[in-house]
């Protein structure tokens, strides 16, 4: 093993010198973190208060947008301090935590997301026997499911994480990730890189699995129904894949940069694709469900539910 250092702190290298434009993107932070708080917490309490939002469907872009919530949180409030900050060292208890936050989000979303694709299943192919499938028991624990999923592997990730001795402590992030400091540890990580393996067949066996199973499910019932029940699944249907390829392709920014040297690329643009997950889809599925869902946008420029 490599002589190693016990560091108390990762420096967040990825800041770098960036003079005054730090007020700049301090203000774009600032309001892009307000936007997404405003417009998650609206429609969350929209879906809470109206009861006759208390449908399986919206119960669960509720928990949706919970998730996004939390995961932004994970990064924007560090993100604003390190921004005005002169020094950019971060502690390895507080990194290690938002690798946990930001890692259970993603988890988290990808099953909300697959949870969403089988009540959508449900609903086109099983119309009549939608309302004895999708009890609110069954919904509920779903939801939990979701998160005790997500949280469950991830507390093994960071355990495994917080054994390592490190060789170094610059991470070239504007946050911590776990792929960025295992790479720094002189210590054996086989059992953290066999773990990670594990982790990805599960995540892609429980969550892409059954996404891309209920896909082609409804798809074989379009194919042999009316016109208008292929526009109906279309309306409902197209914002659930819109928000899984938006959230897909912010996490394979990451993976990517992860294992590809992408140095060539402008400083700011690596940031943008580093942190895009984290911005995008909360910012995106907000709007998009409030605006093309008719329940949801009535009640917001109404204030009433349709008649």
């Amino acid at each position: 093993m490599e002589n190693s250092t016990p560091f108390k702190f990762f420096r967040l290298a990825a800041y770098g010198d960036i003079g005054q434009m730090k007020y700049c993107y301090f203000a774009v932070v600032t309001v892009l973190y307000f936007v997404i708080i405003l417009a998650n917490a609206l429609l969350i309490g929209v879906i809470c208060i109206e009861r006759s939002l208390h449908e399986p469907m919206y119960l669960f872009l509720c928990a949706l947008f919970v998730n996004q919530l939390y995961g932004s949180t994970g990064l924007f409030p560090a993100l604003m301090f390190y921004l005005l900050s002169d020094t950019h060292d971060i502690s390895l208890l507080y990194c290690y935590l938002q690798i946990y936050v930001l890692y259970t989000y993603a988890i988290t979303e990808f099953s909300n997301l697959s949870v969403m694709s089988y009540d959508r299943y449900i609903c086109i192919c099983y119309p009549l026997q939608y309302n004895n499938i999708m009890t609110p028991k069954i919904v509920f624990g779903l939801i939990l499911l979701s998160w005790l999923y997500s949280f469950f592997l991830n507390a093994i990730v960071i355990s495994l994480s917080l054994r390592l001795q490190f060789c170094g402590n610059i991470l070239d992030r504007v946050y911590c990730d776990n792929y960025s400091v295992v790479k720094l540890a002189c210590s054996n990580t086989m059992l953290n890189n066999i773990w990670g393996l594990v982790c990805t067949v599960l995540s892609f066996s429980c969550t892409i699995c059954p996404t891309i199973y209920s896909y082609v499910k409804i798809l074989q019932i379009c194919l042999k129904s009316s016109k208008e029940t292929k526009q109906k699944a279309f309306n409902t249907c197209m914002p659930h894949i819109a928000s899984l390829l938006n959230f897909s392709s912010g996490c394979l920014f990451v993976i990517l940069q992860g294992r590809y040297d992408t140095a060539h690329l402008p400083p700011i643009l690596r940031t943008i694709l580093l942190v895009y997950f984290l911005i995008c889809p909360p910012l995106f599925n907000p709007i998009m469900y409030g605006i093309r869902m008719a329940k949801i946008r009535y009640l917001i420029f109404y204030n009433e539910p349709i008649k």
